[in-house]
């Protein structure tokens, strides 16, 4: 059965080859045994950093059973996922996660395209994101002020009072 499902990943991966503006990460969301959303990277043709296949996967589904939590369903994906994926996970409700490649063997994807194109050069590896992310805020690389706390304090006073 996994099998299956993680073919239809890699196989959503393979449009990639010949779909420009797409890159080799395809995904399925499942649920009960049935594939209940797809998605392909289509972040470099979109100039969306965030449509990544997981992530289009997790929409794919959530858009067609009008949710947003989609209460266990499994995750197959052609890659290991990187932290923006694995946190779209966890707030979609996703309890189990199946991936092909490695976050290694990305790396070496990516390294092997930036010799021939600077543009796919990497700001960060995943390994350094994850540890960025998990850092407090305050030692993180990119500087974060907080402002005007009171103001969203109130509107966020305003919704409950208008929601409850």
């Amino acid at each position: 059965m996994h099998e299956k499902f993680m073919a239809r990943a890699i196989e959503i991966a393979r449009e990639s080859v010949d779909t420009p503006g797409t890159l080799p990460y395809g995904a399925v969301v499942v649920k009960d045994g049935e594939i209940i959303g797809e998605g392909l990277n289509r972040a470099d043709g979109t100039f969306d950093p965030t449509s990544h296949g997981e992530v289009d996967a997790i929409r794919d589904a959530c858009r067609k059973l009008q949710v947003t939590n989609l209460g266990g369903a499994d995750m197959y994906t052609s890659g290991e996922p990187c932290s923006m994926c694995v946190a779209t996970m966890y707030q979609a409700g996703i309890k189990r996660l199946f991936y092909a490649g490695a976050a290694s063997d990305s790396a070496a994807f990516f390294d092997r395209l930036a010799e021939h194109d600077p543009k796919w050069a990497r700001s960060m590896t995943n390994q350094e994101l994850r540890e960025e992310v998990g850092r407090p805020m305050e030692q993180r690389q990119m500087p974060a002020e907080q402002l005007m706390v009171d103001d969203i304090v109130e509107v966020f006073e305003a919704f409950i009072a208008r929601h409850t």
